[in-house]
């Protein structure tokens, strides 16, 4: 068993050498990492940016707007376990290197797209490239992490998904407005090729940032590789009854359980990814820099709600509640929404509070899996509970689109989005707090 020196976060008589041990371990790997999923993440919702002008300009229907962005996912979910099984065993730093240049690359060729069959293909394309980054990742820290240090560690890490929208959306905007007609291409095809460049650049450079394990961290002295092993083992000690294999991962119904819980979060993520720019176009605002800067808002709040509740939950040992609560919080501002789409100050409030709540417990959750899974089992049940949540990037484009172009109103869609947040509440108060509460 760990001394509690070791594995206690809270004691006083941490020692210092650890404490240095995981904060170098920390400024190595995850502003690095963070950039990636900025990057990453930014090639995928920069499509909603677009749309302010794509549709027009390509004569496409808000439908078949929903699909092209959906079927990103439909990529993404196929190639999903088999890339993060790749994964664990070519390395790290050569996966990690290929998927970030390949989607890179992908995202660059939508500037070309001229009718909605190469759109779809591109969308699909594109997802397939890029399957496996946020679960390899996820996996990859938890071989440098021991369990109680890993929701503040994956929310700093997962900064990069508000702050694609915090820095992206500025950007964006002023991307589509400052080069719309510049050299005969449309201001969101300048968006697809320069917002595309930092990922093939973060790509080649993953060759050298990132050691495939702590033993070939050049960073890492011998004595410090050896206390991070104790630590690990030390947590692994704690991890009675944890899975190893690959039919442990993907034959286990926690992981579904999971998986289903995540799909509820990315209803609501990728609705307020996608959509931001048109619900506030929506509520009033017609200059897209403007929009830019307004869709940054509730991206900061979602980057403040990650850090904050993944470091109480890490203090209190605590997972379940620190779900639960914000997922009812952010169900109850999502479902308020469609009642203030002429009103701008109370759409870019509500979402906010949304994203605070929703995408703030993101870290919380992609704590969970390593919890009762080790080794392939861990590789293969991160990848398996997000393919079963990124249906929900197809579900959520698609019926979003299907209820504006319907109805007039995103009502309906937002309101489902918020019941099913409400039902993953009991998903997770099912998952067993002895196991999970650690």
């Amino acid at each position: 068993m760990p001394s509690a020196n070791v594995s206690t976060p809270t004691a006083t008589t941490v020692a210092d050498p650890v404490q240095a041990l995981y904060r170098k371990i920390t400024w190595k790997l995850i502003p690095f990492l963070c950039f990636c999923y900025l990057a990453s993440y930014l090639d995928r919702i920069n499509v909603g940016f677009a749309k302010l002008q794509m549709l027009e300009h390509l004569q496409f229907s808000e439908t078949a707007f929903g699909l092209g962005a959906g079927l990103f996912f439909v990529g993404y979910i196929i190639f999903e376990v088999p890339s993060n099984l790749v994964l664990e065993k070519v390395g790290a730093k050569i996966w990690i290197a290929r998927i970030m240049i390949t989607w890179g690359l992908l995202s660059a060729c939508t500037m070309l797209v001229t009718s909605t069959t190469q759109f779809y293909i591109l969308r699909f394309l594109l997802g397939a490239a890029e399957a496996g980054f946020l679960p390899g990742v996820l996996y990859y820290l938890t071989t440098w992490f021991p369990t109680y240090r890993r929701g503040r560690i994956i929310a700093l890490f997962m900064i990069g998904l508000p702050l694609s929208s915090v820095l992206g959306g500025p950007l964006s905007g002023w991307i589509m407005g400052h080069f719309d007609n510049a050299g005969g291409l449309r201001g969101w095809q300048w968006l697809f090729l320069l917002e595309a460049i930092p990922s093939v650049l973060l790509g080649v450079l993953t060759f050298w940032a990132l050691p495939n394990n702590y033993r070939q961290a050049k960073w890492l002295n011998d004595d410090e590789k050896n206390l991070l092993e104790q630590e690990l083992r030390a947590d692994d000690a704690d991890s009675t009854g944890s899975k190893h294999s690959f039919r442990d991962g993907f034959f286990n119904l926690k992981v579904w359980m999971l998986g289903g819980i995540d799909f509820s979060i990315l209803l609501s993520a990728y609705a307020m990814g996608f959509w931001m720019p048109t619900f506030i176009r929506n509520a009033g605002v017609v200059d897209t820099f403007h929009i830019g800067v307004l869709t940054a808002l509730p991206s900061i709040a979602a980057l403040l709600g990650m850090l904050l509740i993944g470091a109480s939950s890490d203090k209190h040992r605590e997972r379940r509640w620190h779900i639960i609560v914000p997922f009812l919080v952010g169900a109850a501002a999502m479902a308020s929404a469609p009642f203030f789409v002429d009103n701008v100050v109370a759409t870019v409030a509500l979402f906010a509070v949304a994203s605070a709540a929703i995408i703030g417990a993101v870290p919380v959750f992609f704590s969970l899996p390593a919890t009762f899974l080790k080794g392939t089992a861990a590789a293969t049940g991160f990848a398996l509970a997000c393919s079963v949540a990124n249906i929900a990037g197809l579900v959520s484009n698609s019926l979003m689109g299907v209820a504006i172009d319907v109805t007039g109103s995103s009502a309906g869609a937002l309101w489902f989005f918020a019941g099913c947040l409400i039902l993953s509440s009991f998903l997770v108060i099912a998952l067993p707090a002895k196991l999970v509460n650690r």
